[in-house]
């Protein structure tokens, strides 16, 4: 029986709440959420938990034997060290893995002492439409030279004490939002980065945005290039302007043989009730020989769906992380992978900032 210690239950952290509470063998034992609101919302999602005020209290509840960090990006880091001096648990971090580059070195030291696994949140590779996408990606394309993702969606939500406004917190648009585009694009490719050309800021949110006298400094738009070992091409779009697209996710892998493509729709609280049911996740297969797209629903089952905003896609994370956590199989997400989603959104940012390419290898941000 799992029984987890949550670290952070705003949002997110609630999401996580309620698809913990649909895995059989798990349940919540305790929590450590600051915000009263927030504590408030978990409490009543979890009304047997226990309700603690730090970390190391958390860690000292006999029942926890397994951890979920879901704080704000700055806290991650620290918190995995505490954890490591206290009581190392497996562990579930919600991404990104840290948020300054200078911190590589703290992250190397804690990847090579902590003796538990832990996993690094990705949700999107659970996501039932993208998941298919990277199981046929091979194939349905004969091996994929280029990878296009596309993001349109609302922009960034509230957080407490508007955290997320400030890179500082976050490490930044093309960090925080982007982590999980950069590793999907890395396991496509089955290998590492090489060099990153970006081009982003703000355009239409946050112009205006100012909190304790200190202007909001996160993007809301962008484009990324990278470059693999392969050679295969990737490239990003983002555009957190766009809440009124039909799908909020499109990714398109292409070889030689053919193209296939996932459409993903964005959180079913956010679909206008005035237009009927949401969206159906889509797969499109479109060989070159016989020519011609051959299209796959990807329906998701509505419990899932309730369950939070990212396609059912957390409660399959949930299931390989109880997997991990029973010593059943090895985290499928590990700190290098954590690790190397973090530094190709950092590349990327310096890249816009600076209008060159950056390379990554050798990388300044890599872990000695």
């Amino acid at each position: 029986m799992l029984r987890y210690g949550i670290i952070g239950c705003g949002m997110m952290g609630q999401e996580h709440l309620r698809n913990i509470a649909l895995l059989e063998g798990a349940s919540v034992a305790a929590i450590f959420e600051p915000d009263a609101n927030m504590r408030a919302a978990a409490s009543a999602l979890v009304p047997d938990a226990r309700m603690v005020d730090s970390v190391a209290e958390v860690l000292a509840v006999p029942e926890v034997n397994c951890l979920l960090i879901a704080s704000p990006n700055h806290l991650h880091l620290p918190q995995l060290e505490e954890i490591a001096r206290i009581r190392p648990l497996p562990v579930l971090c919600e991404k990104p893995l840290f948020t300054d580059a200078a911190d590589a070195p703290r992250l190397a030291a804690l990847r090579a002492a902590y003796p538990a696994p832990i996993w690094v949140a990705m949700e999107y590779r659970y996501m039932p439409p993208v998941a298919h996408l990277l199981r046929e990606a091979q194939a349905a394309t004969g091996g994929v030279r280029m990878l296009t993702i596309r993001e349109h969606r609302f922009p960034f939500l509230p957080k407490v004490g508007d955290w997320n406004r400030f890179n500082r917190n976050s490490g930044g648009t093309l960090v925080e939002k982007c982590c999980h585009f950069f590793d999907l694009m890395r396991l496509v490719a089955g290998c590492n980065p090489i060099r990153v050309m970006a081009s982003g800021g703000q355009a239409v949110n946050h112009l205006d945005e100012v909190y304790d006298g200190k202007r909001s400094d996160i993007w809301d738009h962008a484009y990324v290039i990278v470059d693999f070992e392969s050679g295969l091409r990737g490239m990003l779009e983002l555009c957190m302007f766009a809440e009124g697209s039909r799908y909020q996710e499109e990714i398109s892998a292409v070889g030689p043989l053919g193209k296939i493509e996932c459409l993903v729709p964005g959180p079913g609280r956010f679909w206008p009730a005035h237009l009927g049911e949401a969206p159906v996740p889509k797969v499109i297969v479109s060989p070159r020989h016989p020519a011609g797209p051959i299209e796959l629903d990807i329906p998701v089952e509505p419990m899932l769906l309730a369950a939070g905003d990212h396609n059912g896609s957390t409660f399959f994370q949930h299931q390989g992380f109880q997997r991990t956590a029973m010593g059943n199989q090895d985290p499928e997400v590990s700190l290098e992978d954590g690790w190397w989603a973090v530094a190709m959104g950092m590349a990327a940012q310096q890249s816009a900032r600076t209008g060159r390419a950056v390379s990554l290898r050798p990388s300044k941000y890599r872990p000695r």
